[in-house]
């Protein structure tokens, strides 16, 4: 997340159409939704560290929010992709 996403508001949706770009490619979702995420243990390792400030833990919190909010959106824009039906 960048400096730059804080005052974008699409930015999420910007980076979750990228990985479902990836998708569409021919990646595998797992893989891809792996890529995104940041898992709740690694963000409770974060905090746990005894040589961050209080500021760079807020700014982690803010990252693994971020995260989350594109896997969402992802994880929306492969459902929508699941149900359209097929053509032949």
């Amino acid at each position: 997340m960048t400096a730059r996403a804080e005052i974008d508001p699409l930015a999420p949706q910007r980076e979750a159409a990228f990985f479902y770009g990836l998708f569409l490619r021919g990646h595998d979702v797992q893989t891809l939704r792996q890529d995104i995420d940041v898992p709740h243990a690694m963000l409770e390792k974060w905090m746990k560290a005894h040589d961050f400030e209080n500021s760079f833990r807020d700014n982690l919190q803010k990252i693994y929010e971020y995260r989350k909010q594109v896997l969402a959106i992802f994880d929306g824009l492969i459902s929508n992709e699941q149900l359209q039906p097929r053509l032949q």
